[in-house]
């Protein structure tokens, strides 16, 4: 779940980050850095998701498969179900 956080935070930061290039200067350099650093994360948002032994059930899997917010969506989901509550 650690592994899944730090992913999905990375995710969505740099989705930020790529919006705002975009609106604003589009400057290849910041693309052609933040691009690549969002993908991975988002493979990997979408392996620990698979990975999770309490993602079996409850969509979190295909939460985990949104572009950009589905870590944040899995988490979410994660925290609502797990056996401790919202912990």
């Amino acid at each position: 779940m650690r592994t899944l956080r730090i992913a999905a935070g990375i995710e969505a930061a740099s989705l930020v980050i790529l919006l705002g290039n975009l609106l604003t200067t589009h400057t290849r350099a910041i693309t052609s850095l933040v691009g690549p650093v969002h993908g991975t994360a988002y493979l990997v948002v979408i392996m620990a998701a698979l990975l999770a032994p309490s993602a079996s059930s409850s969509g979190i899997r295909w939460r985990a498969v949104v572009p950009g917010i589905g870590g944040l969506l899995a988490l979410r989901q994660m925290r609502t179900h797990s056996p401790g509550g919202s912990t």
